[in-house]
Order: C-alpha cells, then structure tokens, then sequence
C-alpha cells in the first residue's frame, strides 16, 4: 500500500527510542527514504543512556536525538507527544511516521489527523497489537535483525572473510571454550612436599591393626587431605600411629559461563557490568539487554533472557507492554 503524499509535501519522522531497537530505527529511515525520496524532520525521544549508547547511529541517519530526562514512566512519550504537534502546527507536515509499538500514541494520532496529517506508524514486529495498528492510516511491521543496524555502515569482517575462513573460525570458538574451562595442570594438583620421614610404626597388640604405610621416598610430593591429621590409639599408653591419607583429588574445574542450561548462575553484577545502562535506574528495552548481555557471553545464544531475569526478581524488575528491564537497586544508592 503506497503512502506517497502529494509533490512537495513534507515528511517527518518521530522515533520513540526507549521503545524500538536500534535496526528497526535504521530500517525505518530507509524505508521512508524509499518510499518519498526525502524526509525533513527526523527525531528520536529517548533517555540520556539511550542518546549515548545510540550516538553513532544518530550521527549516521542525520536524526536529532532529543534527551528526556525520566521523571515518570510514561515522560518521553508525552515529550515526543508534545512536539509532534508543535511540529504540526509550525512545518504543516503532510505524512507523520511514529516509529514505536506503543498504543499509548493512539490520542496523538487522532490529533494529527485532525490537524490535515496523514499519520503512518512503524513498529517492531512482535510487540505491537492489533488495537495499535488500527488507530493509524497505515502501520508497517519491521523484523528486528537483532542488532545488525547499530554497527557501522560496510561489511564486517566477519562478512569480509570467504567461507572457508568463516567455517574454520567457527570451529576454533568452541574449541577456545573448552580450553579455558579446563583447569592447568598446576591448578588440578598443587603438591605439597611431604616430611622427610614418616612416623616410626608402634608394634600391634594381640589384635593388630593394618600396618603404617612405608615413609614416601624423598623428593616425591604428595598433597595430604585432612584425613591424615585423624590419629586413633593402639592401646599403648603415649603412642598413636597415623592413618594413611587417601590420594589427593583434582579441585573443581573452574565453573563454566553461564548458559540456557545454566542461568542461575548469573548474578546482578554481571548483569550491570554487560549493561551499564541499567546502573542509572533506567529501563531498557528487554531485546537490548538480551543483545548485551549474548555479547558479553553471559546470556547463551539460544537462552530465554525472560527466565534469566524471573530467577532474580529481587534485583530486576521485568516491565511488560514493551518489554523493558529495570535494576532495582538503582532506588537504594
């Protein structure tokens, strides 16, 4: 369905940062681009920690972000609100884009319809419903890719490289893995020398108990466990003889990262450390915490980040109708 408005006519484009992932505001700029050839207003409405981990895609879509600071929940959406129809009245725009999944715009929508706008919604597929969709003349639904339009324009390297090399350095990850799971040979058995002689054997009475073991040959080390600090009497007065210590066990190999299999592992300072956003009390949008927290390997590739969170909801608070996440101990600093 074409959205093309008359020759001449200005387009605006009004994103709601905190809602939508970085590709879908790519995504949305394109498309516009395609669809009119031009686009005079584009802004973006977020947070101060959305602004900054976001720069570099503003710089590159030519959009103007324009910092909220959060007094309540609902504060940037009013804030874009209120521009749109300062926008309205001042540029006379012929077709407004909303880029947000939000049905708290449907009011805004309304409004600019009367005021002669032909109003379009762009959204992220997945998080907006049906009642959403029917306020606006036109919605358009975009797959989030899941971070690929926040790098910088131009193929990556990973891209760069022919396939055998992709398939090679596909193969070396895994086995990377394991071997920094594995504990070093100095970890498994750290030897204690053990004394130069053993204890001297006490003869056994008439019910003999098993014999000492013989004195370790020198230069040989042994790691003694604390069973052989346990002594027992022989029935001679003064004299005890030692048990002999059980052969020392490897530690425990190093506790492997966190996974789908293993994500009640992951603490609150992990979290924070993959996403220092949320250190602020700010509430991020679940699929960027999700793309932190995979890229810091501390979330599997494959695990649901809904069920990490649900296993720590002393610390994490999940906010739905959209996704967002937001650390509670931000309240107590």
């Amino acid at each position: 369905m074409s959205t093309s408005p008359l020759h001449g006519g200005k387009v605006m484009l009004l994103v709601d940062a905190d809602n939508v992932s970085a590709d879908v505001m790519e995504q949305a700029v394109r498309r516009v681009l395609a669809e009119h050839g031009h686009l005079h207003v584009r802004r973006a409405y977020c947070t101060p920690e959305v602004a900054l981990r976001h720069q570099g895609l503003f710089k590159r879509l030519g959009m103007r972000p324009l910092v909220n600071l959060a007094a309540g929940k609902n504060s940037t959406d009013i804030a874009l609100a209120v521009d749109a129809l300062d926008l309205a009245i001042a540029e006379r725009p012929q077709v407004v884009y909303l880029v947000s999944s939000d049905s708290d715009f449907a009011p805004l929508v309304l409004r600019l319809r009367e005021k002669g706008c032909r109003v379009c919604g762009i959204g992220q597929q997945g998080k907006t419903g049906d009642e959403t969709r029917a306020a606006y003349d036109h919605f358009i639904d975009l797959v989030h890719k899941g971070g690929e339009a926040a790098a910088a324009p131009g193929p990556s390297a990973t891209q760069a490289r022919p396939p055998a090399a992709r398939k090679a350095a596909a193969k070396k990850v895994p086995a990377a893995r394991k071997a920094a799971r594995r504990p070093t040979a100095a970890a498994v058995a750290e030897p204690v020398p053990a004394p130069a002689t053993a204890p001297v054997p006490v003869p056994a009475p008439a019910t003999a108990l098993p014999p000492a073991p013989a004195a370790a040959p020198v230069g040989k080390k042994a790691k003694p466990s604390p069973a052989a600090k346990k002594t027992r009497s022989t029935g001679t007065r003064g004299e005890r003889t030692v048990d002999a210590a059980p052969p020392a066990e490897p530690p425990d190999v190093a506790r492997k990262p966190a996974s789908g299999r293993q994500e009640a592992l992951v603490d609150a300072d992990a979290i924070l450390s993959a996403v220092p956003a949320l250190r602020g009390g700010a509430e991020v949008a679940l699929n960027d915490v999700a793309q932190a927290l995979r890229a810091a390997r501390v979330l599997g590739k494959n695990a649901s980040s809904i069920k990490l969170f649900d296993k720590l909801p002393a610390d994490f608070q999940v906010l739905h109708q959209p996704d967002r996440i937001r650390w509670k101990g931000a309240a107590g600093r």
